[in-house]
């Protein structure tokens, strides 16, 4: 059986999100179905709002109870936010594993990794357990070695001018 394909869009400047999100867009006006899972951000709820308009074609989802981004929280809030990002991963790894759509991003899911809430294994998992088909998208800053080799495809986006 072959696999899906895992996309990782890494880099220390901005766009990675912005172009997951726009494959995930085009994605659902071309009649497929797209997960969006956001971990380690402030909560925006301009931007979310705007992404519930595009259900059921698109589902976007933040497990955080924070309204900060994770690196403002003290260490006793990180504490207890890592109980839901983790949940949040847990979430992503039955939408992946069951099908339930055809692209899914999980965006700044590189960070769970470098902030050592998941494993480098969880995600390598991850990435052999995505059904034929299916595109699954991870953001973040940085990337492991073993995550960029177990990828299909990787992308550095940065910042020229």
């Amino acid at each position: 059986m072959s696999k899906g394909i895992m996309r990782v869009y890494y880099g220390e400047g901005n766009g990675k999100s912005t172009a997951a999100l726009g494959t995930a867009i085009r994605e659902a006006s071309h009649g497929k179905t797209a997960t969006v899972i956001s971990f380690l951000k402030e909560k925006n709820e301009d931007s979310e709002e705007l992404l519930k308009k595009l259900e059921p074609e698109l589902k976007f989802f933040r497990f955080e109870k924070s309204e900060v981004s994770f690196e403002e929280l003290s260490e006793e809030e990180k504490q207890r936010e890592i109980m839901n990002l983790v949940s949040g991963f847990n979430y992503s790894k039955k939408v992946i594993t069951t099908g339930a759509c055809d692209l899914v991003v999980l965006d700044e899911v590189l960070g769970l990794v470098n902030q050592n809430i998941i494993s480098e294994e969880d995600l390598i998992d991850l990435a052999g357990a995505i059904p034929e088909d299916m595109v699954v998208i991870c953001t973040g800053r940085k990337v492991p070695d073993t995550i960029k080799e177990c990828a299909d495809e990787v992308y550095q986006v940065m910042l020229e001018k």
